[in-house]
């Protein structure tokens, strides 16, 4: 089994949730009392949440590279950062590298390629709903956008940063989350994205009667698939 290396503490919310189904994958394929052979470096979220809303993307990147180099050093074969929006640096940091970076939009969009879907909704921070360097990522597969409208995308937003990432968990929030859902369907969208680790704490397959692709579990999929092959 290959050693995953995990950037967390993006939230520890979402970490937390990373590591409990990369393990319970694990177990699943291999047996009851298999686990997983990883490495999470958790960072203190609250500078890199104000270069993130600050967009000092630069100042974000030293503090990933850093993180990586930490993890590499530890013996990791490949990483993986535990956070949607982190990816806005995920070039930068890959070149300053030497060990894999699995990109959390790449396996994502591979995904919902294989399913057949070609137009979809993206809930995410509004970095990742607003600026390319997410969804170039799907068009790069042939995938059609959707976002919603901007006063929608400023509340999610905020939803994210000031209550996810806190551990919040409100019921208002998740009825406006699924309300948009609805909306980014009558928009054309045929399945819609959960592009936050975040969000799949919030707002689960069950919870409404469109498709969702969930970016954490699709990464924890991918993740243990490379680190299980020979």
């Amino acid at each position: 089994m290959k050693t995953i290396g995990i950037v967390g503490g993006m939230s520890w919310e979402s970490s937390a949730e990373y590591f409990r189904l990369i393990n319970e994958d694990v177990k699943s394929r291999l047996g009851p009392l298999h686990s997983a052979d990883l490495v999470m470096y958790s960072m203190d979220f609250h500078l890199a949440a104000q270069l993130e809303q600050e967009e000092r993307w630069q100042e974000l990147s030293v503090i990933l590279i850093d993180a990586v180099t930490r993890l590499e050093k530890a013996g990791v074969d490949f990483v993986i950062m535990a956070s949607n929006t982190a990816h806005r640096v995920a070039a930068i940091v890959q070149r300053s590298i030497s060990i894999q970076l699995l990109h959390i939009a790449d396996v994502t969009a591979e995904e919902i390629v294989k399913t057949g879907n070609s137009t979809v909704g993206l809930l995410g921070t509004r970095f990742i709903m607003e600026e390319d360097f997410y969804k170039e990522r799907f068009r790069a597969k042939g995938l059609n956008i959707v976002i919603p409208e901007r006063s929608a995308r400023d509340y999610i937003h905020n939803v994210i940063f000031n209550e996810l990432c806190a551990g919040k968990l409100i019921l208002d929030s998740k009825q406006k989350i699924q309300s948009m859902i609805l909306d980014l369907q009558k928009m054309g969208a045929s399945a819609v994205v959960l592009a936050c680790t975040e969000l799949p704490l919030l707002i689960r397959v069950e919870d409404t009667p469109v498709r969702l692709f969930d970016t954490m579990a699709i990464h924890v999929n991918k993740a243990v698939t490379r680190a299980l092959e020979e």
